[in-house]
């Protein structure tokens, strides 16, 4: 189950849809019978998750030959995220989304706090 969340989420990202594939990947959902439960840290994140969940149930209820699948979201605000990213982790990741950060970075002389 998880290999395909991730793998629809990284489709997601591919296509543009940045803040959906981050919800996905906030931390791992955990799966009990045919009940997925996704952990979010707010609740525009929760709205924002269920105004896209039809094409996640679709694709995994696709993948996973298993029409019972239901998705449920429960609102923590105490959950930390799996990916706790220093400013190197930050740079990188926008490097790799814009290779031009490098050219700007360079052009003014900036460095990452550290």
């Amino acid at each position: 189950m998880l290999l395909h969340w991730n793998k629809y989420a990284q489709r997601l990202g591919e296509k543009g849809f940045k803040i959906m594939e981050s919800l996905l990947l906030i931390n791992d959902p955990k799966l009990n019978g045919t009940v997925i439960t996704l952990e979010l840290p707010n609740e525009g994140s929760k709205l924002d998750f269920e105004s896209q969940i039809n094409g996640l149930l679709g694709h995994l209820k696709g993948h996973l030959h298993n029409h019972d699948i239901t998705i449920e979201v429960i609102v923590n605000e105490t959950v930390e995220t799996k990916r706790n990213l220093n400013d190197q982790d930050r740079y990188n990741r926008l490097l790799e989304i814009n290779p031009n950060i490098e050219l700007l970075r360079s052009t003014f002389g900036l460095d990452l706090p550290g």
